[in-house]
């Protein structure tokens, strides 16, 4: 009778399950591995957030876009002369023929004061959102008679009685209000006279163009009062330019998150920001900016020196996502470094198939959380997520390790990690400072652990 030979055993088997090296490689593979489908839920991620942007711009371009003004500019027609001469061949003479031109002077208020009123709201299109304000401004200063016999135009080529004023503004759709200007006694109307194929310099900001200045008799007068309003939808931000020789602005808001853009600053001993909206004001001269008071036939595009406020929006659900996201390599390390630990310390055997669903119950968390993020609050999103896969995790490793313990304490470990996250994420200033502490930390806790361990079984 022939023996019946046993099959033999496998090597490579058996130094997998018995050999420190060969379980880290192993766990090293598989975090790698899992790598690719944490590329695919941050893929998932940046998609959602660009449809969220489509969605908010699309919202705030029907509601209106950003809110800047340039104005008011005063529009000065002057006559120029050219003469030409042609010669008369029946009388063999000269004759001089002199033709008039009209160009115009661009002059600048003496003095600029502004008060800004904006009331930020939420507007919903599905599972997206957008910021918007309606925004009431008033503008008041004036003019001073306009000196221009240093760009030699003089006063008798002046046309007085032709004078225009200009309001530009990034936002002519989200005006709500009827447009007039009171100047001096009399009021006038504003017109639309965009042309966007114009090379004015002004960045292509939309024009309006008041009736013509009958009433103002710069001959009688050096001074011109002026005031008027606009009460403007808008997102974003508001700004304007400081053309006034001296120019003021004053703005409130319910908005809680304000940002301060532009070239200047408001005031730090009037600023004031709550929870329930902010106070600022500013105050810039000429001296403070780089441009004249006055321009002939063209203006430059001054857009550089707007200043105002950004009506910012913190952390959005998408980009806390996106950051928790990116630590989706370092919970899923962590995790594995912890199991690793607890089955060579304790000689328990882990396959690597459970280690490949720990891992796959480690990704799932961050589809949890932007799927449950759509519909609800960030925080809520993140404990209902964070609470199933560390449950998950820790009736699964109770099902592989035989004992309560452990199971216990991988529990604890995921909470201390998911919650050390979510602090990271909160964080502005510190967050980097906090997170290189933490990771210093585990890294400490790590060496310690794994000081009694015997690396010599490879």
């Amino acid at each position: 009778m022939e023996q019946i030979q046993k099959p033999q055993q496998n090597r490579f088997g058996q130094w997998i399950r018995t050999s420190i090296t060969a379980r880290m490689l192993m766990v090293g593979f598989l975090v790698i591995i899992l790598l690719i489908p944490l590329q695919y839920i941050n893929s998932l991620i940046t998609e959602r957030s660009i449809r969220q942007q489509d969605v908010v711009n699309e919202i705030n371009d029907k509601w209106g876009n950003h809110v800047l003004v340039y104005g008011p500019i005063l529009k000065l027609p002057y006559k120029t002369y050219t003469e030409t001469k042609t010669f008369n061949e029946s009388t063999k003479t000269y004759f001089t023929e002199t033709k008039t031109h009209i160009n115009y002077a661009y002059i600048f208020p003496e003095n600029l004061d502004s008060e800004v009123e904006a009331n930020s709201k939420t507007l919903k299109r599905g599972n997206f959102e957008s910021a918007v304000f309606t925004t009431s401004m008033n503008f008041l200063g004036y003019f001073k008679k306009p000196n221009l016999e240093l760009k030699g135009i003089k006063d008798e080529d002046i046309v007085w009685d032709r004078l225009k004023i200009l309001i530009k503004t990034s936002n002519l759709k989200g005006i709500k209000n009827e447009m007039t200007i009171q100047v001096k006694n009399s009021s006038y109307p504003f017109e639309t006279t965009f042309n966007k194929n114009s090379n004015d310099g002004l960045g292509y900001l939309e024009e309006l163009e008041s009736s013509h200045l009958e009433d103002l008799d710069f001959t009688k007068s050096d001074k011109a009062n002026f005031n008027f309003d606009i009460i403007f939808n808008g997102s974003k931000s508001i700004q304007i330019i400081p053309i006034g020789k001296a120019t003021t602005m004053t703005m409130t808001s319910n908005w809680a998150d304000p940002s301060f853009i532009g070239n200047f600053l408001p005031n730090n001993e009037t600023k004031e920001i709550t929870k329930d909206g902010f106070h600022a004001d500013w105050k810039i001269l000429h001296i403070n900016r780089a441009f004249s008071q006055q321009y002939i036939n063209k203006i430059p595009n001054l857009n550089e020196f707007a200043f105002g406020t950004k009506f910012m929006v913190m952390v959005d659900e998408y980009q806390k996502s996106e950051r928790s996201a990116k630590y989706g390599f370092l919970v899923i390390g962590l995790t594995f470094l912890v199991f690793f630990l607890i089955q060579t310390m304790s000689n328990i055997n882990i396959h690597p198939f459970q280690y490949l669903m720990i891992g796959l119950a480690l990704t799932m968390f961050y589809t949890l959380l932007v799927s449950i993020s759509e519909h609800s609050n960030f925080l809520k999103a993140y404990l209902v997520s964070g609470i199933s896969v560390i449950t998950l995790i820790t009736l699964y490793a109770k099902s592989i390790l035989k004992t309560l313990k452990f199971p216990v304490f991988i529990g604890l470990s995921l909470t201390a990690l998911y919650t050390f996250i979510y602090v990271i994420i909160q964080l502005e200033n510190y967050a980097l400072l906090v997170g290189s502490i933490g990771l210093f930390l585990i890294l400490a806790i790590v060496m310690f652990v794994s000081r009694k361990i015997d690396w010599n079984n490879n």
